[in-house]
């Protein structure tokens, strides 16, 4: 049976690439962030999974105006970087897991969630810039990855609530695959930032660390906080946390935190990372007839 057994936030600034594709990390701007890093890496390298759910947002690079999906998993055999402009990143393709994939997203739609189904797309920052902070600069990753895309670049996002359910729905989906496979939850982005307009910087420190602080535990007020707050507090992109939520949803009732750093700025935005792992990793049943084995079943008989 496949399990679930520790969630990663991380902030995805492409600026973050950036320093590891052209080695800046000896800059004194950057090598606080790497030092911060280094202990995760180390970690990682002795707790690697063989899959990793990574929820990131895309920046126009496989989506546009033309088709925002609320959320879009990736079922693919593999994903290229993304051209965002100045070329693709001089990283390895990303090698996903169809298997799980498709298992994952059949469970979530029978669950209702309405999931997009993505069999080919390529992969911008959000989701490769996790993956070198974590791993660094390796010829291949060392883990296989299941892109799971989340809409908060054009309104309305998901709300913090629907995206934690989302996260008791993957439980769900994984504790349900036969094959014995390790898996971690990534959500990324953030942490608070605003890009443009007259609270261009904007970087609120204290809340930042009231949302990591929350993140431990056995407290959901994480998943009630709306949008307007999001906005107001953490400026106009702190609204991907949300997709942190996702992960946290997927670690159950309770929470421990083994890691933490936080980091300002860097490219006018707040860095934040967190390890946790599940001390109860318990979810709640799905409500669902389709999604619900056990009442299905009690239709039959």
């Amino acid at each position: 049976m496949a399990r679930i057994t520790h969630g990663i936030a991380c902030s995805h600034i492409p600026a973050l690439g950036v320093a590891s594709d052209f080695d800046k990390w000896e800059d004194p701007y950057w090598k606080p962030i790497q030092e911060g890093f280094a202990p995760t890496q180390k970690w990682e390298a002795e707790n690697l999974p063989d899959v990793v759910i990574l929820v990131y947002n895309d920046h126009a690079s496989a989506f546009d105006m033309k088709i925002i999906p609320t959320f879009a998993i990736g079922c693919g055999e593999s994903y290229k970087p993304a051209d965002e402009g100045w070329g693709p990143r001089a990283v390895p393709d990303v090698e996903g897991h169809p298997d799980l994939a498709w298992h994952i997203a059949q469970s979530l739609i029978l669950d209702e969630f309405d999931m997009t189904i993505i069999n080919e797309m390529d992969v911008d920052h959000g989701l490769t810039v996790p993956l070198s902070m974590v791993f660094g600069k390796p010829a291949k990753w060392p883990v296989k990855v299941i892109p799971l895309a989340v809409n908060v670049v054009t309104y309305p996002p998901p709300s913090g609530n629907r995206c934690w359910a989302l996260g008791e729905a993957i439980a769900r989906a994984v504790e349900s695959f036969d094959e014995d496979l390790n898996v971690q939850v990534w959500g990324t982005g953030g942490m608070s930032h605003q890009l443009q307009g007259p609270r261009a910087g904007l970087i609120n420190a204290e809340w930042d660390q009231m949302f990591l602080d929350k993140l431990s535990g056995d407290t959901q007020e994480l998943r009630h906080i709306p949008h307007i707050e999001y906005l107001r507090e953490t400026g106009s992109e702190g609204i991907e946390m949300v997709m942190w939520l996702i992960m946290r949803g997927a670690l159950g009732k309770e929470t421990r935190e083994l890691r933490r750093f936080y980091h300002v700025p860097a490219s006018n935005t707040a860095v934040g990372h967190i390890v946790l792992e599940p001390v109860n990793g318990e979810v709640p049943p799905s409500t669902t007839v389709e999604g619900n084995n056990a009442a299905a079943q009690s239709l039959i008989d």
